[in-house]
This record gives structure tokens, sequence and C-alpha cells, in this order.
């Protein structure tokens, strides 16, 4: 008997009603294109560092690949309790749980606390499976926006974010620093935003991707974790993927009360039941070795950062700033209302693949994002292009 067709009415109107992609929209009118500077995904250049690649290839060729804990190794948690408690304070190797991919960990956190009908806040613009994904769990998500000062930086208005955060809020979503904008949450918003959250019992949902890509000096970002103790309401969620270079891996980690591992640990087994060995063992090299690499990747994005802004100030019309924090400039175009028009006009025409901000909120149409973790004379090149484009 053929196969019947699977008819779009029988899936749950939350699913149906989840916008596509707009920047896979960007990329693929790209396709097939010959010499397009592919500036729109959130991906450093190079690869992931040798020691890291090797320790992979040795554990599997070791026969690493069967069944590990839930969790995630004994090795790796403990691993990961010193690599969090050098940078934010102890962190008991039980509140960890390995994950498969940073998004996979987003999505663990919002299972284990959201029920449909719950209310979320969320501090926006923001990537759009931090929104999404409570709403897949049938939530209602209240957007806070962040707003840009006359240079371009988005700025938090604390006391909008506060008045949000009322009794009966469920949790709140903050991504900092953030992507797409790379605005950094301060410790004194921090310090606010945990006093009112523990006021009313809102859970804290903290996305800490991109917390060793600050550019002021420091280690890493302000962190949940520095203004919260173990049994808070906080769940962090980070990712091997950016710091590390790490981005196919699909390698990621929670930091959650330890009241919740038994939960957590049921969640990850109906999900994907676990972390590959392997690549956990390779996690344990990165964290192990891979300090000195992450200061030198820091450094090489500030100086992609600084010279791309620089390369931009003289086109008339684009508003770029350097962000504090993530691998984007978030840029504007005077003039312009159609993000997602503009993207394809400009991968299309002038070779140029940059992200539509209307990918990221509607606070975020008028704007393009652009990865900066690139090649400098890649950055340069299309910095010349963009200028062309918009000179015809």
């Amino acid at each position: 008997m053929p196969e019947q067709p699977v008819h779009p009415a029988l899936a749950r109107e939350a699913i149906r009603e989840l916008p596509a992609s707009r920047i896979r929209e960007v990329a693929n009118a790209g396709l097939g294109l010959q010499g397009v500077l592919p500036f729109w995904f959130g991906e450093p250049d190079a690869v992931t560092p040798a020691p890291i690649r090797e320790a992979a290839a040795a554990a599997l060729a070791g026969g690493d690949t069967f069944y590990v804990h839930n969790l995630g190794t004994p090795a790796l948690r403990a691993a990961l309790s010193a690599y969090l408690g050098a940078l934010h304070g102890p962190v008991d190797a039980r509140r960890i749980a390995v994950t498969s991919a940073g998004v996979n960990a987003l999505m663990l956190a919002a299972q284990l606390v959201l029920s449909p009908g719950d209310r979320v806040v969320a501090v926006t613009p923001l990537w759009p499976n931090l929104t999404e994904i409570p709403r897949i769990l049938g939530a209602q998500v209240v957007r806070v926006p962040l707003q840009p000062d006359a240079q371009g930086l988005w700025q938090l208005d604390l006391d909008r974010l506060l008045a949000e955060l009322t009794p009966g809020t469920r949790a709140v979503i903050i991504n900092s620093p953030a992507n797409p904008t790379g605005w950094t949450m301060t410790a004194e918003q921090w310090r606010a935003v945990v006093a009112r959250a523990q006021a009313h019992g809102i859970w804290i949902l903290s996305d800490e991707a991109y917390e060793r890509l600050v550019f002021d000096g420091s280690r890493c970002a302000p962190s949940a974790l520095d203004f919260t103790g173990p049994d808070d309401r906080v769940i962090v969620a980070n990712t091997f993927s950016k710091a590390w270079q790490m981005t196919g891996w699909r390698l990621g980690w929670l930091v959650a009360p330890a009241a919740l591992e038994d939960d957590l640990g049921k969640l990850i087994e109906f999900n994907t039941s676990c972390a590959p060995g392997f690549l956990q063992q390779a996690a344990v090299v990165a964290l192990a070795q891979g300090e000195p690499g992450v200061r030198a990747f820091v450094d090489g994005l500030r100086e992609r950062r600084d010279a791309l802004v620089a390369a931009l100030a003289g086109i008339g019309g684009v508003t770029a700033a350097a962000p504090p924090g993530a691998m984007y400039l978030f840029i504007r175009v005077a003039g312009m209302t159609d993000s997602v028009a503009l993207a394809k006009a400009l991968v299309r025409e002038s070779g140029l693949g940059l992200a539509p901000g209307a990918a990221f909120g509607a606070e975020a149409e008028g704007w393009l994002r652009w990865c900066f973790a690139k090649p400098l004379p890649m950055l340069q090149e299309g910095a010349a292009r963009l200028a062309a484009h918009l000179s015809r």
C-alpha cells in the first residue's frame, strides 16, 4: 500500500504557526551562486582546534561507541564543575547535565519548568529558538525589547523589564551576551532582575552561549550564576559551540538546582538518551587544554570587530557600533524597511550574505546581522560590496 501523505492540519496548531527561518530563507536565495561571502550564520571560520579533534578520534578509535549516563560522563561533569567554579564560584557537579547541543539544553530547560498557558517574559530581539521553544510548549511569550541608542548600541530599559516580572509570571528568558545585538547585561541589572524574580518565584532561564566572547578584558560576561545560589530558581544553558569553535559537535550543558537532577535525567532519556561518549571525552580535553585557545579566539574577534566597524564607518546611511559581546555587528541601513528583501538583494546582486533583522523579531526590522568571526580580508571585501550595492 502506498504511503499516505500527512496533511498539515494533523500537526499541532502551535507547530503549524512556527515561522520558518528567515536566515535560511536568505541563505537559500544564495544557493548555487558563485563567490558569495557568507556572514549569515553564527559560526567561526576556523575548524575546531587539533587537540580536541584528536581526542575525539582517539576515543572513537578506542571503542567509545556505547550509551553513557543520561546526565553526562562523570569526567565531563567534574571538568565542567571545575571550569565553572573558576569563573563563577563553586558549582556542584550534581547540578550539571551534559546535553546534545546548546539548543537541546534550552529545550530541556523549558520542558523542565514550563506548562501550557504559562506567562514567559523574554528580552528581545532574540535568536528565534528562544522565543519559539516556549510557544511550542504552549506558553505565552511577552517581549521586552532592547532599544538602540544613536550610535546603534542596544540598551535595556530595566524598569520596563522589572515591571513585566509580575506575580504569576513563570519565567524570564535572558540571553547575554545577546544574539543578534551583542548587548551584555551588567552586574547591576542582574542583581535587580534576580531580586525581582526571587520575590515572585519566577524562574530565570539564562542562555550564556556567548559568555566568554566579551571584549572588555574580562574572562567572561556577568552570569546568572554570579548572583544566585544553588537552590534558586535558575537554569543556565551553555554550549561548546562558540568559545571552543565546536559548532558541528552539538554538545552543551545545563546548570540547574540539584533537586531537579532526577527529573532532568528522565527528560534527557526521553529526548536523546545521552550525548555521545567520545564527544564528551573530547570536551574534557577542550576544558583542560583550551583556555589559551579561547583567549586567542576572543582577541581575534575583537580585532575583526574593530576592523569591520572601521570599514563600515565611511558608508553613508549605515549605522554600525562595536558591541560589547558575542560575534555579531547589528547594523542599520537608513530608509530600509524590509530587511529580508534587502538581504536577498545583497546576496543575489552583490554576493554578500547577511542575516535579516526580521529573523529576530519585529523590533529588529530595519537591521542586518553580520557575523564577524571571519578572516579580515573577507570582512573588508564584504564592506566594499555593501558600499557598492548601496551606492547603486
